[in-house]
């Protein structure tokens, strides 16, 4: 029976032009060859299983001019730095360079991981990388360039080897399943490539598996996410659809399903996340080659493109990611998902809403009052010495409101503030909410102004005792409508901000004027001469209260002062 050998190896590349997706590394090492400007030390770094040990193999065979089946190990030495990094395995490597070769013309020195040798390492390496004798050629390997030290990147050629492509890793599985007479589906493979994130060999080791896995010697896109447990295409098409419709309760069932087949809902969100960027991604003719699925899902992709507005996906896409980022801090992980997508179902909802719709249904008519007497309404024309007011509140018929005279300020603009909110997730109605400012303006005068303005500030007296100082101190003046308080510095301005609204409500609501507004100013205020003796507070007293002076003459008191 013949051994089995994985397709890593029995496929592993002989030449330069069997290297699958680094023409940029290949043909500068050929040309380097070819014109003979390779260097002594060349260091290849990039992921895993992108080809940097099988190209050095490959560089090392052909500047000796052996064959590709050639297995001659006596000019090739391969070191592994993970188990090798001490300074005596250095030393040992050092020792065997000073040997010239028995067969061909180079001794090539490959070390496998070679960030993970030890600075002394590195150290004891250093003279004989910069210097090495005319045969001996290094080429170092690394996943973690970052981590060899610079005295080390400066003496070798460096050659960044790139994740493969979706694409090449497909068709290079296409064509080994070709070779070993295995019948294979192009999603599948598609999917294989996804899975193996840029390295062939790990799509290799997977296109083994599925083809153990499978039965009859085919491979299926359903046996390849069944083994792979990955999440359908299908469900983020499904979900998608549901969403664009609004079908919230279809959605939830779609996700519940998707947790009843062992996925874990973070996948899931970032898997829609990819979704919805595909979408976008096909939105346009010179962006749609950014996806990397076979063309059958790209045909699918592009329908469900065309139904979805930008919009929409862009909504779509910024509720996921957030919910993406604060997934894993999330108390209730399964609702944090729901929530995200209770809320793009209701997306087209939003967007949908004829905002010119909704202004005509929050404008307040404003006709004159129907009243008992036959005889026609009078002209809305408003006379200098006649105001008729017509408050958006319907009242009785019979019943007739005389306005005030109105100020002598300028004519009062019936204000009306119109809002509206989206009702709660999970109801498609929305309601509205007409907020309407009241515009009564009847006359007072300063006193009145003052009066209320003492009965506010007397209530905070015994709670309030800073804001009770403030407002007592502060000069009051009236300018029209324009309440004015003068205080001396920044702070009491913040301290009157703090209750500014509470003030003003109180105000308004005893003059029965909605239209006068509060402006606080900085200043001097002029203040009666200050007391600072207790003949000064004596005098204030006498002057204020003359039965003190008397009192004092009756009973013969002396001050003591």
């Amino acid at each position: 029976m013949e051994q089995f050998v994985v397709s890593a190896r029995k496929y592993r590349p002989q030449g330069f032009e069997q290297v699958v997706g680094q023409e940029h590394i290949t043909t500068t090492l050929q040309n380097a060859i070819e014109n003979n400007h390779l260097g002594q030390a060349l260091l290849f770094c990039g992921p895993r299983g992108v080809g940097k040990t099988t190209c050095a193999r490959i560089l090392a065979r052909q500047i000796n001019g052996f064959e590709e089946t050639d297995t001659n190990s006596l000019n090739i030495y391969e070191l592994d730095a993970a188990s090798n990094n001490s300074v005596d395995d250095i030393r040992n490597l050092v020792e065997q360079v000073r040997f010239p070769p028995q067969q061909g013309n180079y001794k090539v020195y490959i070390i496998d991981e070679v960030h993970m040798l030890s600075n002394a390492a590195f150290n004891a390496f250093l003279k004989t990388l910069e210097e090495p004798p005319p045969y001996a050629i290094f080429i170092l390997a690394t996943t973690e360039k970052h981590k060899i030290i610079p005295t080390i990147l400066s003496r070798c050629q460096i050659f960044d080897f790139n994740r493969i492509q979706v694409s090449d890793i497909s068709g290079h599985l296409a064509s080994i399943a070709e070779k070993e007479g295995v019948e294979a589906e192009e999603e599948a493979l598609h999917l294989i490539a996804q899975k193996a994130d840029g390295a062939l060999r790990d799509a290799l080791s997977i296109f083994d598996l599925i083809v153990t896995f499978s039965s009859g010697g085919k491979i299926t896109y359903k046996d390849t996410i069944s083994n792979l447990h990955i999440l359908d295409y299908d469900y983020y098409f499904k979900i998608t659809d549901v969403l664009l419709k609004g079908d919230l309760h279809q959605a939830l069932l779609t996700f519940d399903e998707i947790l009843q087949n062992g996925f874990d809902g973070h996948i899931f969100i970032v898997g829609l996340a990819e979704h919805f960027r595909n979408l976008m991604v096909c939105k346009d003719n010179s962006t749609i080659q950014l996806l990397e699925v076979s063309d059958g899902v790209k045909a699918k992709y592009q329908e469900q493109a065309n139904a979805a507005s930008l919009s929409f996906l862009l909504s779509a896409l910024t509720l996921v990611s957030t919910c993406d980022q604060s997934y894993k801090s999330s108390k209730n992980q399964r609702l944090h998902v729901e929530l995200a997508l209770m809320k793009a179902a209701h997306i087209n909802d939003i967007l949908s809403l004829d905002l010119g719709e909704v202004k005509k249904k929050t404008e307040v008519v404003t006709e004159p009052k129907k009243t008992n007497d036959p005889t026609p309404a009078p002209s809305p024309v408003h006379h200098p010495t006649e105001k008729k007011e017509v408050s958006p509140i319907a009242e009785p018929a019979n019943e007739v409101k005389k306005a005030p005279p109105p100020p002598a300020s300028k004519p009062v603009k019936q204000n009306i503030k119109s809002t509206f909110k989206l009702s709660d997730i999970g109801k498609k109605e929305e309601e509205e909410e007409v907020e309407e400012v009241r515009t009564e303006a009847d006359a007072f005068t300063f006193d009145d102004l003052q009066g209320h303005w003492r009965a506010f500030i007397e209530q905070l007296r015994n709670t309030k005792i800073n804001l009770y100082t403030t407002l007592n101190s502060g000069e009051l003046s009236l300018d029209g409508l324009k309440v004015i308080i003068k205080v001396d510095n920044n702070l009491q301005v913040e301290n009157i901000n703090s209750i500014k609204e509470d003030l003003m409500q109180f105000i308004r609501s005893k003059l029965n004027n909605y239209q006068i507004f509060l402006e606080i100013v900085i200043g001097e205020i002029e203040r009666e001469d200050a007391m600072y003796t207790a003949q000064d507070k004596y005098d204030y007293l006498v002057k204020k209260y003359p039965e003190l002076e008397e009192l004092k003459t009756q009973f013969g008191l002396e001050l003591g002062f």
